[in-house]
């Protein structure tokens, strides 16, 4: 791991997916503190059903909170991308003000993520937070109350820690805006553990990456983790420009398998709740010949004898505190594959850190 560390130094990508326990730890710290929450809080008290909108990866992660907090408050959760507030508004739940709207983005200024909170606010009139990283933003001013998260930003231009970072803050409001101080224990314990636990995935990804290259990358999830799922699938496409999909686990056996091959790596993001299911699909297939990558939280014998790479976090968390850890093998998949295709991952092509449209 010396070797990476001396070999990377330089990389902002690197250096921000490394940092991530780091910052996971002082961020829950900082929302216990936080007047914004309690803010937030206090002013959703009335609220009935929840909308997490956002663009890219702000999207994924809208669909990943609203199934966590649908999980751990029970109340209706929705998520879209901000294009179908604009240009489909009635999607969005009409002129219900039961309706509090959560709209994310990492810069604060993407334009399509600052036009919906207008719309949200001013012609559908629901109530509007924000979520992002950066201070002073235009979502910000735009927005009844926001939650701003500095430093967990990323420089990159991939969204990596800001990602993980804003997914654990709406996963902490969910939590407390239930009453469930377990699950923040579970969060704390996680990031208590996940520098050592980053390090560990960072050589196992380098290890089975340097020696192989696929045609094609799926991922697969359920529930909670299949906007993990999109978020890595998109991760490795960013990063080295490579063919890369999603989809919920057990759908893909209903048509998708067919491209199953030797050239394929599916990654596997088991849960806790429908391991079983999960695992019987994991074997299928591997019987079909594709390369397969498991991300559990601890691997029973089937999943180990299906799978060519086990990725374990080893926690005795709620499951829904994995989702950030179980993040982070694609961001290193990704960078370590397009490393090897000659590639800067912090600098991807056609990408720029902020879409902003006249």
């Amino acid at each position: 791991m010396t070797n990476n560390v001396a070999q990377h130094r330089e990389s902002l990508t690197w250096n921000e997916i490394q940092s991530q326990g780091a910052v996971w730890r002082a961020l829950i710290g900082e929302l216990g503190q936080s007047a914004d929450v309690d803010k937030m809080l206090a002013s959703s008290r009335r609220a009935e059903s929840w909308l997490f909108v956002g663009c890219g990866t702000s999207f994924y992660l809208a669909e990943a909170a609203a199934t966590s907090w649908s999980i751990l408050s029970g109340q209706e959760t929705r998520a879209l991308p901000a294009s179908e507030v604009l240009l489909y508004p009635a999607l969005s739940g009409g002129q219900n003000r039961d309706v509090q709207a959560v709209v994310i983005s990492r810069s604060g200024h993407t334009s399509e993520a600052v036009r919906a909170a207008s719309a949200l606010k001013r012609e559908l009139h629901f109530p509007t937070f924000g979520l992002t990283c950066a201070e002073q933003s235009a979502l910000e001013a735009e927005c009844d109350c926001t939650l701003v998260l500095p430093a967990t930003d990323d420089k990159s231009t991939v969204m990596t820690r800001s990602f993980t970072s804003m997914l654990i803050s709406l996963q902490y409001l969910a939590a407390r805006s239930s009453g469930n101080a377990e699950f923040i224990q579970s969060l704390q314990e996680m990031a208590n553990r996940a520098e050592p636990l980053i390090r560990l995935l960072s050589s196992q990804v380098e290890s089975f990456v340097a020696s192989r290259a696929f045609a094609d990358y799926v991922f697969l999830g359920q529930g909670p983790f299949y906007g993990i799922a999109r978020e890595a699938a998109l991760k490795v496409m960013e990063m080295s420009c490579s063919y890369s999909q999603a989809f919920h686990s057990l759908e893909f056996r209903h048509g998708p398998k067919a491209i199953v091959s030797p050239q394929t790596c599916l990654t596997f993001y088991l849960s806790e709740t429908a391991q079983q299911a999960e695992t019987e699909l994991l074997q299928e297939m591997k019987e079909l010949g594709g390369v397969t990558i498991a991300v559990c939280n601890r691997a029973s014998k089937e999943v180990r004898d299906a799978s060519d790479l086990v990725i374990e976090v080893n926690a005795s968390s709620n499951e829904l505190a994995l989702l950030a850890p179980y993040s982070v093998p694609a961001q290193l998949i990704g960078f370590f594959t397009g490393i090897g295709k000659g590639l800067n991952p912090d600098h991807p092509k056609n990408l720029t850190r902020v879409v902003i449209l006249d």
